[in-house]
């Protein structure tokens, strides 16, 4: 199984975490390494901590998959709401393949996660529109279609009405911690903001993923719109192994070209 096997990186606001994946079963073969991101968290900084990841694996040649906040595009980074403004315009892949010498494919990191939650989550086989929030430093969103990713939402970001600061500012764990609300009160104000995404998306499912999802018997009285909404069951890990299933479905599209190429 050594070929299902790579290593998916989890770039955060708070940390940095990784570890080796059997991509066939959709789980860990290694404990999880985690650092804290570093701050400023810069290319340099972050790429630094990225190889630190990478030399603790004592990972070398295959690809290596990696989720990052940030809409991404044509492999740069195109925003910078929970990462350094530095990052702006800079090729994500390139930057971490030059600092630890092994090729790199990045996503953003709603999206890996979301990838993995479908794939051997409680998404799985789940047809319609469903919709993934990841709650923590902010709020991260991953909408399928019938098991189609519509990359770079950015659900996070909308403005509810009357509020002049983005979702995330008001509803992200983030939030919660910072102004001491109760999980009560966090609850409703998360509710809140499920219930605009509702209205303006229409989805079949909401799976709730991220550090917060393993709160959720603490908040769930308080979630009262009308499409069901649970908890991911791959949590924190879901990045990780998203971002594994990247690497090794790149890895499997060069060596089928290479295959045609012969």
């Amino acid at each position: 199984m050594k070929n299902a096997e790579f290593l998916g990186i989890d770039i955060g606001a708070s940390g940095v975490k990784g570890a080796i994946v059997d991509v066939r079963a959709g789980v860990l073969v290694t404990e999880r390494f985690r650092i804290p991101t570093p701050q400023p968290s810069t290319p340099k900084n972050v790429a630094t901590a990225f190889n630190e990841i990478v030399r603790y694996f004592g990972w070398e040649g295959k690809t290596i998959g990696c989720g990052f906040p940030s809409v991404i595009k044509n492999g740069l980074a195109q925003t910078a709401a929970n990462i350094d403004d530095e990052w702006l315009g800079i090729n994500i892949a390139e930057t971490f393949s030059e600092y630890c010498g092994c090729p790199v494919v990045v996503s953003n990191d709603a999206d890996i996660a979301g990838i993995a939650e479908l794939q051997f989550g409680v998404g799985k086989n789940v047809n319609g529109t469903v919709l993934i929030i990841t709650i923590g430093s902010g709020l991260g969103s991953a909408l399928f279609r019938d098991g189609i990713l519509v990359p770079n939402t950015e659900l996070g970001h909308i403005y509810l009405k009357g509020d002049y600061n983005i979702a995330e500012h008001y509803a992200a764990d983030s939030a919660r911690k910072k102004q001491n609300l109760s999980w009560e009160e966090w609850g409703a104000r998360f509710n809140e903001y499920l219930h605009h995404i509702e209205l303006i998306i229409a989805p079949d499912l909401i799976i709730l993923g991220g550090g917060g999802s393993k709160k959720f018997d603490k908040f769930k009285d308080q979630i009262i719109i009308k499409t069901p909404v649970i908890p991911a069951v791959l949590l924190n890990n879901a990045g990780i192994i998203g971002a594994a299933i990247h690497a090794f479905n790149k890895e499997k599209m060069v060596g089928s070209a290479s295959k045609t190429i012969g």
